[in-house]
């Protein structure tokens, strides 16, 4: 836990506390899962965790000692890519997806009940309707603007690459969804509050997709509730959306070790019914 603070802190103000405490923090939860017991199917929590780390070694932060400003060159677009978006959403949330979707095919046998299945529709309607939102809001203000100015960028082709951003987002919301909603029939409670924390995760890597877009600083900003600006940095406190944001996504990662542990005393993921054997009444 103290490598994820150190991790979280780091973010906050820009300056990492311990380069590696985000590759500790996963590494110490899967030895945990290891040393504790793995439920069957037991390539599951393994392979997750997995991807986790690799994608924490390949977003580790640069060395200190390097220079903290730069120039940057900005010039007017005359036309929208709409790669950029959509490349930083996959960026941002192809481990974490990939993770739940292997937990998801591990545990989905057995899980689905209509309680939690009613509970995950609501809680997808909001993912969704929250994305939808963004990109109804940021088409109205597009829509104001070319009123406006005759020779700015095509809006068309801007809403294409604002509806690509917030696909692997959404996504990700979605799929830990379905992992709340199958772990919460195996009565896996706090595995299943990890899946739902995931979800809230996906809302502000929806909207720092959102920001990779090149935008009118205006469009959008009314309904973006978890962008970068969301809590107002300040000179001490640089970037309190993303450290807050890699908090509870590592409280989510450690739910889910915890909870899909052999430590947590539940039922694993039920076995294939076996057909039992007519016994023949004695002669």
């Amino acid at each position: 836990m103290a490598c994820a603070i150190a991790h979280a802190v780091g973010i906050l103000f820009a300056h990492p506390l311990v380069r590696y405490a985000e590759l500790l923090s996963l590494g110490l939860l899967l030895g945990y899962a290891f040393v504790t017991g793995l439920h069957a199917p037991r390539w599951a929590v393994p392979s997750a965790f997995a991807v986790l780390l690799i994608d924490a070694i390949r977003t580790l932060p640069a060395e200190s000692g390097g220079h903290g400003y730069g120039w940057q060159v900005l010039q007017r677009a005359t036309e929208v890519d709409p790669a950029p978006g959509f490349a930083s959403g996959v960026a941002l949330t192809w481990a974490s997806l990939t993770a739940i979707t292997l937990l998801l095919l591990a545990w989905r046998r057995g899980g689905w009940h209509r309680r939690t299945v009613a509970g995950a529709a609501v809680a997808a309607c909001l993912v969704i309707g929250y994305a939808a939102v963004r990109v109804i809001d940021i088409g109205h203000d597009l829509r104001a603007r070319d009123l406006r100015y005759s020779d700015a960028p095509d809006t068309a082709r801007t809403m294409t690459a604002v509806v690509a951003a917030v696909v692997p987002a959404t996504a990700l919301g979605l799929t830990a969804i379905a992992l709340a909603a199958a772990l919460a029939g195996h009565r896996r409670r706090l595995a299943a509050a990890g899946a739902a924390l995931l979800a809230v995760v996906a809302l502000p890597h929806l909207d720092a997709s959102i920001g990779a877009v090149p935008l009118p600083l205006y469009a959008g900003d009314s309904t973006a509730l978890f962008a970068w600006h969301a809590i107002a940095p300040t000179l001490a406190m640089r970037q309190p959306v993303p450290a807050l944001t890699a908090a509870v996504e590592l409280t989510a990662y450690l739910l889910l070790a915890v909870g899909l542990s052999r430590a947590h005393p539940t039922a694993g993921p039920p076995e294939r019914p076996t057909t039992p054997r007519a016994v023949r009444p004695p002669a």
